[in-house]
């Protein structure tokens, strides 16, 4: 995932070492670096052709870091609702980007933490319910957060300082 450059801890470094390989005209080596990191092409070209200060901001980066992980991770279904969660937040609290951004955050323990609850929040769907989908089954059991719960625990796993 982050193979040539490592995992970048902040938009900072990201902006950083894209300068570094810019005045030494290593523009292959910004492409790469930009695209390990979620970085869209169009942000490179502008950055290239001085139209932008930096390459990304907080939120560009902890973006890209989130799209690259979820590429990496092959989500679907509600998971990436979850994804989109995640995203939203970046987008209105800027703490949050930066904390999707750190060394040791990482989509896959955020998903483990929205999963466990899903898991251990589970309860018996009723019967008629059950029926109507046409499921053979004696019990079918089902226990996703909402979108007010996810969030919380979304914080929680961003903010809450503990890499577990």
């Amino acid at each position: 995932m982050f193979d040539k450059f490592g995992e970048m801890d902040s938009y900072k470094e990201i902006n950083e070492l894209a300068e570094n390989l810019f005045n030494e005209g290593d523009i292959d080596s910004l492409r790469v670096m930009a695209k390990e990191n979620g970085i869209p092409d169009d942000f490179v070209e502008m950055y290239l052709e001085g139209a932008i200060p930096e390459l990304c901001d907080s939120t560009t980066a902890a973006l890209g870091k989130l799209d690259v992980e979820a590429a990496g991770l092959k989500l679907n279904g509600l998971m990436l609702d979850w994804v989109e969660y995640i995203k939203g937040l970046c987008m209105e609290e800027v703490m949050i980007a930066h904390q999707v951004r750190k060394q040791g955050k990482s989509l896959q323990e955020c998903m483990a933490v929205l999963l466990k609850y899903s898991f251990n929040n589970r309860t018996a769907v009723a019967k008629e319910i059950v029926k109507a989908a046409k499921i053979i089954a004696s019990r079918v059991d089902f226990g996703i957060p909402g979108m007010a719960e996810a969030k919380k625990m979304i914080r929680e796993y961003y903010l809450g300082g503990s890499n577990k």
